[in-house]
């Protein structure tokens, strides 16, 4: 929606409705887009460069635009031309736009969202070890908006999570199989060095290796995931 309710309502003067019969469908179909990803009204001079057509062209398309029903329509505004919604939907637009917006990712959350989407199901502690620093908060949030979800618990009780169906609709993947791959990752050669000592800490740990730092030689798994987790 590129008009807000109130400016939909003004009546925009009529195009040339005989013009219309002579616009070229790929030509209006452009125009349209046009409009669509412009944030302010754009003149048909500016249409016409952007399309290479003639401003007759566009001014024919613009026609054709404006025959259309439906609730998106043409409005004229500050001598330029832009997209609208009908009058009829301003009450329903208020109430859609006054919802609270959800706020971005933070840095941590984002890093924890990429840790579980790619390494799921994953527990709290072990994506505390890959970043290096608590991650509750994090992880809570993401929990909270729907981006993760509890799957079941590890072998040492820790909580296990996975993405949501809703973490493939808002990146617009078909599957996970969709992810970027991780091997175009390009890092300098400091963070791959430090990427690649925290996974392995990690994968180690997972597999009931090396204890971590502050626990005795030796400790078992279970010790270490339960200490991080608390």
């Amino acid at each position: 929606m590129n008009e807000s309710p109130d400016d939909a309502i003004a009546e925009a003067p009529m195009i040339d409705a005989s013009t219309a019969e002579t616009a070229r469908p790929e030509l209006t179909a452009i125009v349209e887009s046009l409009l669509f990803l412009s944030p302010d009204p754009v003149k048909v001079a500016d249409l016409a460069e952007a399309a290479d057509a003639e401003p007759a062209e566009i001014e024919s398309a613009l026609a054709s635009l404006q025959r259309r029903t439906g609730g998106i329509v043409l409005r004229e505004i500050g001598g330029g031309w832009t997209l609208a919604s009908i009058p009829e939907a301003e009450k329903a637009a208020r109430r859609l736009l006054a919802k609270p917006r959800t706020p971005p990712l933070t840095q941590a959350q984002a890093e924890c969202l990429s840790i579980v989407a790619y390494l799921q199901p994953v527990s709290r502690p072990e994506i505390a070890r890959i970043r290096g620093v608590a991650s509750e908060s994090a992880v809570a949030t993401l929990e909270e908006r729907g981006l993760i979800e509890d799957c079941g618990r590890s072998q040492f009780g820790a909580i296990l999570y996975r993405t949501t169906s809703l973490f493939q609709r808002l990146f617009g993947l078909a599957s996970m199989d969709a992810l970027p791959d991780p091997t175009a990752f390009d890092p300098s050669p400091e963070e791959e060095g430090e990427l690649r000592e925290r996974l392995l800490r990690a994968g180690e740990i997972r597999a009931g290796g090396p204890a971590q730092p502050g626990l005795p030689v030796g400790a078992p798994a279970e010790t270490q995931e339960a200490d991080l987790e608390d």
